[in-house]
């Protein structure tokens, strides 16, 4: 499926990239290079007006990483609505704070791996289940 996106993202998505947080980092390394069951993941890609923090086409799944600032009402409230326009665009939304990627990375990659498998078992994009954010 081709992804419109906003071509004014572009550069920010490159410097975002660039200036990974530290969670971002670490779940990186789990995910590049189809190291997630042969999957390739994009990190900082822009979809439609917004950038998310990591995306697969082939399951139409992004994660998003909620630092402290995602605690805030407005940033929350934001982060409410983006997760609408994926799913109205039928894109699957895993968040989890960067507090579970730095200390429990095992459950994490766990809850990826259970999207993959009920995927691949039925060939349906699998509800999103919430994961403790």
């Amino acid at each position: 499926m081709k992804i419109k996106y906003n071509p004014k993202l572009k550069e920010l998505a490159r410097q975002l990239r660039n200036n990974a947080t530290k969670s971002e980092i670490r779940l990186w390394q789990k995910l590049k290079r189809g190291q997630m069951y042969s999957y390739d993941f994009h990190r900082q890609k822009p979809i439609d007006n917004y950038i998310v923090d990591f995306f697969c086409n082939k399951l139409q799944l992004v994660i998003e990483l909620d630092g402290y600032s995602h605690q805030i009402i407005e940033v929350w409230e934001k982060d409410v609505l983006k997760t609408k326009k994926l799913n109205e665009l039928d894109i699957r939304v895993m968040r989890f704070s960067d507090h579970q990627i730095m200390n429990d990375m095992s459950n994490v990659l766990r809850a990826i791996e259970s999207y993959i498998l009920q995927f691949e078992e039925t060939g349906v994009l699998p509800l999103i289940k919430d994961y403790g954010v």
